[in-house]
């Protein structure tokens, strides 16, 4: 027997997860293709172009930095406070 004030139990199924950053991106693409009249596939070659050159820039920048910061890294401290 089934109390009256209780319903049958449904199954909640959940939300399909859309990634707001997914569909950012995919809205850049759709303005990119129309603004250089341009493939979707052209679109994703341009981006994948940036991205290369970018990390390659932090590549070259890194190491160009790394002697500078490797050595005050080992650059003893001054302990001595200063009194006046």
């Amino acid at each position: 027997m089934r109390l009256p004030w209780r319903r049958e139990a449904r199954h909640i199924e959940p939300r399909p997860m859309v990634c707001l950053n997914f569909q950012e991106l995919q809205t850049a693409k759709e303005i990119l293709a129309e603004v250089f009249h341009a493939r979707p596939l052209d679109v994703e070659e341009m981006i994948q172009k940036m991205a290369f050159r970018f990390l390659k820039l932090l590549w070259l920048l890194a190491l160009s930095l790394g002697p500078a910061i490797a050595s005050n890294q080992h650059r003893p401290q001054n302990s001595q406070k200063r009194t006046r």
